[in-house]
């Protein structure tokens, strides 16, 4: 009996999720230069051939890779939206954004690599761009929610809780084994509210 079209687009997306998660380990190993489609597939246990059946090459998987980060992003502050208050509005994005790097600390890593890439990379800095710009749009966002609070510079608020949340996302992505982040982040979100 033939799949339903339900089914064949769920596989798709296994298949892409494997490929993408395959990609970003190996990026992360070798850089994104020197890794290869070969080195992709290998580590996704696909052929090369099934592989470029889903993308035309290694720029079209960073690019998915970064608009898939992107609509990450933006469905975070979606759903922070729909809490009832300015303060369970910053803890659900703070919450989010550390519970993510707990669960998958190399991949905010890679994501961090692209963002501080050189500029004269035009493959990497054109999608390091995109995630910038996103990144910016969305930290306006951040800036009404301040607002809202009714704290006194909320521009220089958000950048402050910002710059606390990447530190420890940071920390805890390179230090992960004796990193006290449940503590932290009680201390920080104590801090804010």
């Amino acid at each position: 009996m033939p799949r339903t079209r339900e089914e064949n687009e769920r596989i798709r997306q296994i298949a892409k999720e494997n490929i993408s998660r395959a990609a970003i380990e190996v990026f992360i190993e070798k850089g994104y230069h020197a890794a290869s489609i070969d080195d992709v597939a290998r580590r996704a246990g696909i052929s090369k051939g099934l592989l470029y059946n889903y993308f035309s090459g290694k720029a079209d998987l960073l690019r998915e890779l970064i608009l898939s980060r992107i609509e990450e992003i933006v469905q975070v502050m979606k759903e922070s939206a729909t809490k009832p208050t300015p303060v369970e509005q910053l803890m659900y994005i703070a919450e989010h954004a550390l519970q993510n790097v707990q669960e998958r600390p190399s991949v905010y890593r890679f994501y961090l690599h692209i963002q501080t890439h050189p500029e004269a990379d035009e493959v990497v800095s054109t999608y390091s761009q995109m995630l910038k710009e996103e990144m910016t749009r969305q930290s306006k966002l951040q800036v009404d929610i301040f607002r809202k609070m009714g704290v006194p510079d909320p521009h220089l608020q958000s950048l402050h809780f910002s710059t606390a949340l990447h530190g420890m996302m940071l920390m805890y992505a390179t230090y992960p084994e004796n990193f006290p982040l449940p503590e932290l982040k009680v201390k920080m979100l104590s801090t804010f509210f």
